[in-house]
């Protein structure tokens, strides 16, 4: 085991004191909630947090991809700190405030698109894209949407309607919102149609016009197709690189394009927004998670004719750019431009994919990997030559990751997220890093020997 500076596990976990509190969450909470590991936080600061037994870890996790710019950001606790002793509350769906004025006009400004474009505030991603269905349905008087297998994209009721990536998530919820049409996304290492990319030329375009628009879903009611430039919760899955511009075509017939960011936003794959890797603009794009380090903040971003077909009152929040994430989010922004988080998550995730590659050639476990920038994917399997799912193998590794030291998570049934915050340093990269690869290399080892 190579030594470690920055996780440091001091005791037996679960400590006694997260052993305390994890009772207590069983007892009161509602167990809709599912987690990883008994970790109980005390503190957290950069991309290292403390337990409250002692113990430091190096967080993989980014608090599922919203801590950007790290834990506790001295800039954005003190914008956050100078607008709470000002004011914390006065709605936005009543009254005017500057800061928010001046938020939705950076941000329109680093949304892709040359043309005026107006924001929706709300507290969430969910929310985000509940703004966006509705939006959606308002502007074009059509009532279909478009959404992938493997998709997530919330689990609110209309949001939940376009979630397709874990049956749990949908349990006990129907009916959902209906004329939602879902077809499948183009996993390239899971190819439904078992074909190889480039070899098969985008079949999974073909298949979509021939199956779904010649037969059955009536492309003049369509409204919307919503989708994730890089599936999230599916799996940490991107899409091949012309595969949005080839599904264009549709627009033509006046469908909407909503580009779920809640995840892939904010800087995570190298670039502000995912979608600019694919060289589309959307018509309507959704952020939260790493807008305002933490502070609950979701914003619906849209041409400004679709987002004026909207009347006073039709929708609103009341607790919807709330002043102090408002500030925080300002603060985030300015932290990813002077830090230059967006070259540093290219160069980082550079780093990490070369490191994961390597690890790819020399364990079966690991059949595929993934991603752009600090949102990378490494897919555990049983064998590389069936590619059978490796749950339990998945799990057994994060397990081993937290009592060594590493926050990490999975998506989809068995891919492992690499997501630390977007200034993580290169040392911490490097030690939490290794520390996969020795539960990686354990777990493999163990699987071989039960084979023998």
């Amino acid at each position: 085991m190579k030594s470690r500076k920055f996780a440091k596990v001091v005791t037996k976990l679960p400590g006694r004191r997260a052993k305390k509190v994890v009772e207590g969450t069983s007892k009161y909470v509602s167990p809709s909630i599912s987690r990883y590991y008994p970790l109980v936080v005390e503190s957290a600061h950069g991309s290292l947090v403390k337990d409250v037994d002692g113990n430091q870890f190096i967080d993989f996790t980014s608090g599922i991809a919203v801590l950007n710019t790290g834990s506790t950001h001295q800039k954005v606790v003190e914008a956050a700190t100078k607008q709470l002793q000002k004011f914390i509350h006065f709605s936005y769906t009543d009254f005017y405030y500057a800061n928010l004025v001046l938020l939705a006009k950076r941000v329109t400004e680093i949304v892709p698109g040359d043309f005026e474009k107006m924001v929706y505030f709300g507290n969430s991603g969910t929310e985000a894209i509940e703004a966006a269905l509705k939006l959606a349905r308002n502007y074009t008087r059509r009532t279909i949407f478009l959404a992938h297998g493997g998709a997530f994209h919330g689990r609110t009721m209309g949001a939940l309607s376009l979630t397709a990536s874990k049956p749990v998530q949908r349990t006990g919820s129907f009916p959902l919102v209906p004329e939602v049409v879902h077809f499948p996304f183009p996993y390239c290492y899971r190819c439904p149609w078992k074909q190889t990319f480039p070899e098969c030329d985008y079949y999974c375009v073909d298949f979509f016009k021939e199956q779904y628009l010649e037969k059955f879903v009536p492309i003049s009611d369509v409204a919307a197709y919503f989708f994730e430039p890089v599936q999230g919760e599916g799996g940490y899955v991107p899409a091949p690189p012309d595969y949005f511009k080839k599904m264009e075509f549709m627009r033509g017939d006046g469908v909407l394009f909503v580009a779920d960011e809640v995840q892939t936003g904010m800087g995570r794959t190298g670039k502000y927004f995912g979608v600019e890797h694919f060289g589309i603009t959307p018509d309507i794009l959704t952020i939260a998670k790493g807008i305002a380090s933490g502070m609950p903040l979701g914003l619906t971003v849209a041409r400004a004719e679709i987002m004026k077909s909207w009347k006073p009152g039709q929708h609103g929040s009341t607790f919807g750019a709330n002043p102090v994430a408002v500030e925080s989010a300002l603060a985030t922004l300015e932290v990813i431009r002077s830090e230059r988080l967006l070259e540093n998550a290219k160069r980082l995730g550079g780093f990490a994919m070369k490191r994961l590659l390597e690890m790819k050639d020399r364990y079966e476990i690991v059949g595929d990997v993934r991603g752009m920038g600090l949102l990378i994917g490494v897919e555990i399997v049983r064998s590389k030559r069936t590619k059978e799912f490796g749950d339990e193998e998945t799990h057994t590794i994060i397990e081993h990751c937290f009592k060594s030291g590493l926050l990490a998570i999975s998506a989809g049934r068995n891919t492992i997220r690499v997501i630390p915050p977007l200034n993580v340093s290169k040392e911490e990269l490097d030690e939490g890093l290794n520390i996969l690869e020795e539960s990686i290399a354990l777990v493999n080892r163990n699987l071989i020997v039960n084979r023998a």
